[in-house]
């Protein structure tokens, strides 16, 4: 591992003000790409409040750090919010990190931020790395429009919530998935979804940093082929492809929207349906069918 700690020689160290909570980013692989920022305050925190305190004191280290560490993880975070907080209102400046990236995005953090909030603290972000806007950037997919989908859930219930949630969301998706889940979920995504464009990002900005793009199909059988896949793994999935323009006429758009209210629909909903399946405008289509209503009424 790199030693870094000369740095300092071209930072100045500053004191935090009291009793704030500092949700600092850190790097998602690869070292160098901590901030100036977060250096500055990781070295004036008085406490850290770390997701695994062993993986944050090489970072330290590497830095030329040493500090009062807290472990936050997943399942004592609740009660260690607690004793956070408390140690907030005292005065102390504390800084917040996961193992990577951007604490509470799919890491540890948020129960921390909101049980802080509650107790009138204040809170201050420190932006950095994030390895789902990192995979975006590079995927090659639309970056006009894009939702995070987190974890896809193992439970069939929430498996099945979770593609009605995003599954007609027609901008790009981000999802984190374990390797050893990843081609499952590839063959269950292209079930669900149809073969839609997406790009594997694994180990990202570490030495074997990787994208793998193309079909659902093509990705799943390149990584058959190669026996699988190591590492972590983002998910990058294009969103439901946009209908042809004008792909029904004005009078067959009509009918169906009459169809799509008599199965109890909202004239709202219905609108956007109708505009999914027709490649007429949502506006057009609620004027349509907002005339139609009203015509229905005074017949």
């Amino acid at each position: 591992m790199k030693d870094f700690s000369d740095i300092w020689g071209f930072l100045r160290e500053e004191a935090l003000p009291p009793g704030v909570l500092h949700i600092v980013a850190t790097p998602i692989g690869n070292l160098e790409d901590i901030t100036l920022r977060a250096l500055r305050v990781l070295a004036g925190a008085e406490l850290i409040a770390a997701e695994d305190t062993r993986r944050t004191g090489l970072l330290l280290k590497a830095y030329g750090l040493k500090k009062p560490m807290v472990s936050c993880f997943a399942h004592n975070e609740e009660a260690q919010s607690r004793r956070i907080v408390s140690a907030l209102a005292e005065g102390k400046a504390v800084a917040l990190v996961s193992d990577a990236g951007l604490p509470g995005i799919s890491d540890p953090g948020a129960r921390l931020v909101r049980q802080a909030l509650q107790a009138g603290i204040e809170i201050s972000v420190i932006p950095g790395p994030s390895a789902g806007l990192t995979a975006l950037a590079a995927s090659g997919l639309d970056t006009e429009a894009f939702a995070f989908g987190g974890f896809i859930p193992r439970d069939g219930k929430g498996r099945k919530a979770w593609l009605e949630r995003f599954g007609s969301f027609a901008g790009t998706l981000i999802v984190y998935e374990s390797p050893r889940r990843l081609e499952a979920t590839l063959l269950m995504l292209m079930e669900a979804w149809g073969d839609r464009k997406c790009c594997v990002a694994r180990e990202l900005t570490k030495r074997y940093e990787e994208f793998i793009r193309g079909s659902l199909s093509e990705v799943h059988g390149r990584l058959s082929g190669a026996g699988g896949v190591k590492g972590e793994i983002v998910l990058i999935l294009e969103g439901r492809p946009f209908p042809d323009r004008e792909k029904l006429s004005r009078e067959e758009a009509s009918a169906r929207g009459e169809e799509l209210v008599a199965e109890g629909l909202g004239i709202k909903e219905a609108s956007r349906r109708l505009a999914e399946e027709s490649g007429i405008s949502a506006k057009e289509c609620y004027a349509m069918l907002t005339k139609a209503s009203e015509d229905a009424k005074m017949s």
